[in-house]
């Protein structure tokens, strides 16, 4: 090719370049799975301690798992717990969240006393290097309206965030979608992720996050679009699961859900795709409080659970 046609051409395909899209551009290029598959027994109703949940992690390649922490202060010694440390390090294994210690929504009493403990728990969880706490945040109220349940939750979880942050903790908070919760009490509250923010706003702490749960992002009316304003750092856990049929989605219940794609009620493509974008690089884990896999026997219960997470991720090429 002559000097001229191929500066000619070079210009040409640089113009082109610059004028795609970036979706055109990035076609075809697969997204990296930063985040860890969990397990935490509880939820799926297997009964398991620490020591017997990494167990089941390693047999049926789980990522990551609750860190027990209220079980490590009350019956681990130093040794006990270094020898689990290393078979956790062994075996690739990190950790999952554990929910807060502390009562929050009850009065200032109750609320003072749990928060004398929390330094000790976090001090623990610092020990083991477990680095997520957890809570929901109920979306209605029956004294306390909307106003005033946004500055009392902002001033308890912000002074429980500043403890965390001490120990190198992230904290998530979790809104509860449901229409049904928002009119079970007299003052709706938080249900939806725009309000998530703005309560993590007031909190004002940068280890404040979201704890994402597909079925309260499917009642909420919360869409890909919305999974995208997020940056990593503003999500803590993933929870995935699926609705019921024969329900709206104003018309679901908590409580009663189902293993992820196990109805095809809830777009966990576009969910999954939204985490991926952003680059989510904590714990994703099933959370289906549902009655007939807490029936199953153990082994039965963690095998459907890993296949239900393992049919979600396929549907964004993993």
């Amino acid at each position: 090719m002559k000097r001229r046609e191929f500066v000619k051409a070079t210009s040409l395909a640089t113009a082109a370049l610059v004028s795609s899209p970036i979706s055109t551009l990035t076609a075809g290029i697969k997204a990296v799975r930063k985040f860890k598959i969990a397990l935490n027994p509880g939820i799926i109703g297997v009964k398991a301690n620490f020591a017997q949940t990494l167990d089941y992690a390693i047999k049926y390649q789980y990522e990551a798992i609750s860190p027990f922490t209220q079980e490590v202060m009350e019956n681990y010694s130093e040794a006990q717990l270094n020898e689990i440390l290393i078979k956790m390090k062994e075996n690739r294994i990190s950790y999952d969240s554990t929910n807060i210690p502390v009562e929050f929504r009850q009065d200032n009493t109750r609320f003072n006393d749990d928060f004398k403990v929390l330094r000790k728990f976090c001090q623990t969880m610092e020990k083991q290097g477990a680095t997520r706490i957890i809570t929901w945040i109920i979306s209605s109220h029956n004294e306390l309206t909307y106003n005033e349940n946004m500055k009392q939750h902002a001033y308890r979880l912000g002074e429980c965030a500043k403890v965390m942050k001490d120990h190198g903790i992230r904290f998530g908070l979790e809104y509860l979608g449901m229409r049904t919760m928002m009119t079970q009490n007299r003052y709706p509250f938080i249900g939806s992720m725009k309000e998530g923010k703005e309560l993590i706003g007031e909190i004002g702490e940068s280890n404040v996050g979201f704890v994402l749960d597909t079925f309260h992002w499917y009642c909420a009316n919360d869409t890909l679009e919305d999974l995208r304003t997020l940056k990593p750092e503003d999500v803590v856990v993933v929870d995935l699961n699926d609705a019921r049929l024969g329900f709206t989605r104003e018309t679901q219940l908590d409580g009663k859900r189902e293993l992820p794609m196990s109805t095809g009620v809830i777009n966990t493509k576009d969910f999954l795709q939204g985490i991926l974008d952003i680059g989510y690089d904590g714990p994703v884990r099933a959370e289906p409080f549902n009655q007939e896999l807490n029936d199953m026997e153990n082994d039965v219960a963690l095998q459907l659970n890993k296949l239900a997470i393992n049919k979600a991720l396929a549907t964004v090429g993993f």
